[in-house]
């Protein structure tokens, strides 16, 4: 399966002061793309605040910018909105840049982020999403190998949510379940040689 990495959570009413903290989410869906922990009957992914995605909303990678207008003219509160706008794309950029740098090969598709428009004109990052395989491979160590990239991806950024941390331990279970199946493997395979050892003594 597959695990949608999202930063956001923000509690918003419209463009107002209200944004709340920003932290991001692990959303396990599955490979082909069906719903999963976190995921809306209409396809929307809600981080810890309750915000969506629909679909491919916002998947560019730059600010995006609707028709801009000059910051002249705000009022104080709409330019407190546009600060905290502002600080809240910047943190989920970076929130999401550290899931896919940790993820490495197993991140499947880069960020899509959720846009909102500030009281400027400009569409600012308030949500995103970055799917990373955590499906376990054929080879119990190699499962090992690949959940502690995962739990690595999970909490890479400064600020993992408890989603994220959920996520990790998930991938500490995979690590624990994959190490009891190597004891398994080997027990089976001493147990065999001793069973071998003792036929051959009686020959």
């Amino acid at each position: 399966m597959d695990i949608n990495i999202v930063a956001g959570g923000m509690a918003t009413q419209g463009l107002g002061a209200s944004h709340q903290g920003h932290g991001a989410s692990l959303v396990p869906v599955s490979r082909a793309g069906d719903q999963g922990e976190g995921r809306g009957a209409d396809g929307t992914v809600a981080g810890p605040g309750g915000s969506g995605r629909h679909g491919e909303e916002g998947r560019a990678a730059g600010g995006g910018s609707a028709a801009a207008t000059s910051n002249q003219g705000l009022s104080p509160e709409e330019m407190a909105v546009l600060m905290e706008l502002k600080e809240t794309d910047a943190h989920v950029r970076r929130h999401e840049m550290a899931h896919i740098a940790a993820g490495g090969q197993y991140v499947r598709a880069g960020a899509q982020y959720r846009y909102e428009t500030g009281p400027d004109g400009k569409r600012y990052a308030v949500a995103g999403e970055v799917s990373i395989d955590t499906s376990p491979e054929p080879d119990p160590e190699a499962t090992i190998q690949k959940m502690e990239v995962v739990r690595r991806a999970a909490l890479a950024p400064a600020d993992p949510s408890p989603q994220d941390r959920r996520v990790a331990a998930k991938a500490s279970a995979a690590i624990q379940e994959a190490m009891a199946q190597i004891l398994m493997l080997q027990q089976g395979a001493r147990q065999a040689e001793a069973r071998a050892s003792t036929f051959h003594k009686t020959l």
